[in-house]
């Protein structure tokens, strides 16, 4: 069939042509902003589950939305490589010059330019990748101590009273946040949460791996109070079938029922899979409809293109000890497993292999759903690492 008019579009973080499952989730972050816009007091959302279920998608369609309502959204990803406040202070300073709408900036959105100058000046000197032209003098004594959750607790009270002044609300959209550290994260919780005891108009929109929800409790006890987490998952059956078939339909393209659950039994019913197979599906089908042969070609097809680099990018951050760490893994299955019986199918106790898996966890590649568990973030890496790495040896 014509590629031109293929609709699907797998891609890290790409809208897919149809967005199903998460009606619910786009309608609670709506309200809550409208919520926040009103004064009223609200929590902020914090979106948790494995890759490829679609949160970056989530987040990035809600502040579509936030955006056009004049909510002025603060978009970041945090890395393994930069700081917060180093992601924080531009994103920062593009909010407040949103704020000021191309007029002169009012008293209180001029007064956070300058704040946000005095905290860009303290924390450069301890986190060496801030970079960022604040071209005003500092305001003394506010978020100039040098001390982090201090300084961002100054910053945000300053910047809601801004948000507060121009009637709208400052919006953080933070993609990945698993990869902030405990320290960071504290401080950004604890500003958070003041800013929520005075009722100004900041809150937080954020997505990550399912660690985050234990990250989060343990830089801050209250987190579970200040933040409302709400985990994503696969889609259901009916859910998955309307993200294959609604497109193509459009395109006066039909599916046999064959074909649809050949491909069911391979995605999983998770979003980014869907996209995947819905891809080389349209491919290899020389007409409508789109029959089993032509989904098990496409799962040839999908796997191969997976294997070369949703699966590859992230094997290849693994150390040679990682990878065996994995396989072992693999070898017992999708898991969740515990961590005994990995370190038996690698020959060494829990404690030798703890390092490992504690690294893993923190490369973002496993997490522990249960204490004493173990299990992918990424969903059928199993199938992966056994391609790649035949002998479990």
């Amino acid at each position: 069939m014509d590629p031109l008019k293929n609709p699907y579009a797998p891609g890290a973080g790409t809208h897919p042509p149809e967005l199903v499952g998460r009606d619910g989730l786009i309608t609670q972050a709506k309200v809550a902003l409208q919520r926040i816009r009103a004064q009223q007091t609200e929590k902020s959302l914090v979106f948790h589950g494995l890759r490829g279920v679609g949160k970056t998608v989530l987040l990035n369609h809600i502040c579509r939305q936030a955006e056009d309502d004049g909510i002025a959204c603060v978009k970041i990803e945090a890395s393994e490589e930069r700081s917060l406040p180093a992601l924080l202070a531009p994103a920062l300073r593009a909010a407040l010059l949103q704020l000021d709408r191309g007029a002169a900036l009012r008293d209180k959105v001029s007064k956070g330019m300058r704040v946000l100058a005095s905290f860009v000046q303290a924390v450069s000197l301890r986190y060496q990748d801030v970079v960022v032209n604040i071209n005003v003098d500092p305001e003394l004594g506010l978020a100039d101590s040098g001390d982090l959750g201090v300084d961002l607790k100054d910053l945000f009270i300053v910047l809601g009273e801004a948000a507060k002044e121009r009637k709208t609300v400052i919006v953080l959209f933070i993609d990945e946040l698993q990869y902030v550290p405990k320290d960071q994260l504290a401080a950004l919780i604890a500003a958070l949460h003041s800013v929520t005891q005075a009722q100004l108009p900041i809150m937080m929109l954020a997505a990550g791996l399912p660690q985050l929800v234990g990250n989060a409790g343990q830089a801050k006890s209250y987190a579970e109070r200040l933040f409302t987490f709400a985990s994503i998952d696969s889609l259901n059956d009916d859910d998955a079938r309307k993200a294959i078939v609604i497109p193509a339909k459009r395109k006066d393209v039909d599916y046999t029922s064959e074909a649809i659950n050949e491909i069911l039994s391979h995605t999983r019913g998770y979003p980014y899979f869907l996209q995947e197979w819905g891809k080389h599906s349209w491919t290899v089908a020389p007409a409508s409809p789109i029959n089993l042969d032509n989904a098990r070609d496409a799962t040839d097809a999908a796997l191969r293109d997976l294997d070369a680099g949703f699966f590859r990018v992230r094997f290849d951050r693994l150390t040679p000890a990682e990878k065996r760490y994995i396989r072992a893994m693999a070898e017992l299955g999708p898991g969740p497993h515990r961590s005994g019986n990995i370190g038996q199918a690698l020959e060494k106790t829990v404690t030798q292999v703890a390092s490992t898996r504690d690294t893993l966890i923190h490369k973002g590649m496993l997490y522990s759903p249960a204490h004493g568990d173990t299990a992918f973030t990424v969903p059928l890496f199993d199938g992966f690492m056994k391609r790649i790495m035949p002998s479990a040896a």
